[in-house]
């Protein structure tokens, strides 16, 4: 806190009498109360207009949030999921202390919140995600990936990887750590030059490249991004790849031949539940008798809606699965689970890589959108981190493959041996 923020505050606590740091006593305060006990009382201090400071009794507050007008606490009151953030991407609340702390209290506060109320449920109900057709996968993936090229590279690193990278050591830097996911994806699925691959969504075109350049292996690669495509069919002309490298700018579903492994990495957040099994059609019909693949996709310990705002404002139509229903890909079609794999903590340092990148580009984001925009932005990658610290995001990768293959590796011994 600045001096003038301490001189102000002590001004209006002297006009309030008293200071308040566990209870409320306007009725605004007693309401921001009610709710934060909803929300599980998360261990943060709100600072009123009214001077009050209310936070759970006995604890020290990780962060502090401050108010400064009733307009905006009713706004917060009405909708905390969106409303909150949203306040904070407005300019209309301050935050004193890591935004990523106050929000890892938020979300370990959630698992110790009482049951949602009728009304509660009810309201989660009427609110529907963005769908996942044909149609609404497009302007879905427009909304989030078409934003402009130049806006990624600031802050994603020299290899484009908009997915968890893996970290041999804490020590790995993130362009390492990217590289070393690519290998510890196509080890786990045993690739041999020569092959035929099929990648499901291939971002900006670096895991098509590192298959083709490494492995030997020929790559058709599908995405409906069209900047995504563009930068990627650019890339492999100029490392001499395209004659190894297609890049299609279509829809998954869409994908036609046969092909001796399938792989999507940070594509199955966005295909919905309701559409697992016919991206098992897909996988099914495309691999050969001796196919196998691997999806890599953030996920839920237990089936649950997105985070509403990161919806609403970032990844319409997005739905990290449990395990449960990501099997609805590989049950129906007897495609065998091999391998399950859990990169939590991976991801919350590729994340924490990503955020020290943008805000050191903080400043030609700011004159690539606005001021909204980067903090807009760095809720959502500090959101992120907390998700995943505390939880309550995952990140799975499933190793499957067709059901009488049986070239499939006796020990892991594989995955660790350059």
């Amino acid at each position: 806190m600045s001096v003038s923020d301490e001189s102000l505050m002590s001004a209006s606590n002297a006009a309030q009498g008293e200071r308040f740091t566990d209870g409320a006593r306007s009725f605004e305060g007693r309401l921001l109360q009610r709710t934060l006990a909803r929300l599980g009382n998360p261990e943060v201090e709100f600072t009123l207009w009214t001077g009050e400071r209310i936070a759970p009794r006995g604890v020290e507050p990780v962060c502090r949030v401050r108010i400064p007008r009733r307009a905006t606490l009713v706004s917060i009151l009405a909708n905390p999921g969106v409303n909150f953030p949203d306040a904070y991407c407005d300019g209309h609340i301050e935050i004193e202390g890591d935004l990523v702390r106050l929000l890892e209290a938020v979300y370990l506060a959630g698992e110790r919140a009482p049951v949602p109320s009728m009304l509660e449920r009810v309201l989660g109900r009427i609110r529907r995600p963005h769908v996942n057709t044909l149609a609404g996968s497009r302007a879905n993936i427009h909304h989030h990936y078409d934003i402009g090229n130049a806006f990624y590279q600031l802050w994603l690193g020299q290899t484009m990887a908009y997915t968890c990278a893996y970290y041999p050591t804490e020590q790995t830097a993130l362009d390492q750590a990217q590289l070393a996911k690519m290998d510890h994806v196509c080890r786990k699925m045993r690739l041999r030059p020569g092959e035929h691959v099929v990648e499901a969504g291939c971002g900006w075109g670096a895991l098509a490249l590192h298959m083709a350049r490494h492995y030997g292996v020929k790559v058709r690669a599908f995405n409906i991004s069209r900047e995504q495509i563009a930068y990627a069919r650019e890339w492999a002309k100029r490392d001499g790849l395209a004659g190894e490298v297609e890049y299609i700018q279509d829809d998954y579903r869409n994908i036609t031949g046969h092909y001796d492994a399938f792989v999507s990495v940070g594509m199955l957040e966005h295909v919905g539940v309701d559409n697992y099994e016919g991206l098992g059609a897909v996988i099914a019909r495309c691999l050969g008798a001796n196919g196998r693949g691997l999806i890599h996709s953030i996920g839920r310990n237990f089936p649950a809606p997105m985070q509403p705002w990161i919806e609403k404002r970032i990844f319409p139509g997005a739905c990290p699965p449990s395990l449960a229903q990501m099997a609805r890909i590989f049950e129906p079609h007897n495609l065998s689970i091999l391998d399950v794999e859990n990169l939590r903590l991976h991801y919350a340092q590729t994340l924490r890589h990503w955020l020290e990148l943008f805000e050191l580009a903080g400043d030609r984001v700011q004159q690539m959108f606005d001021a909204r925009f980067v903090r807009m932005w760095r809720m959502y990658l500090a959101g992120s981190i907390a998700a995943f610290t505390t939880g309550t995001l995952q990140l799975f990768q499933v190793a499957f493959a067709t059901p009488h293959n049986n070239d499939v590796p006796r020990t892991r011994a594989h995955l660790y041996v350059p």
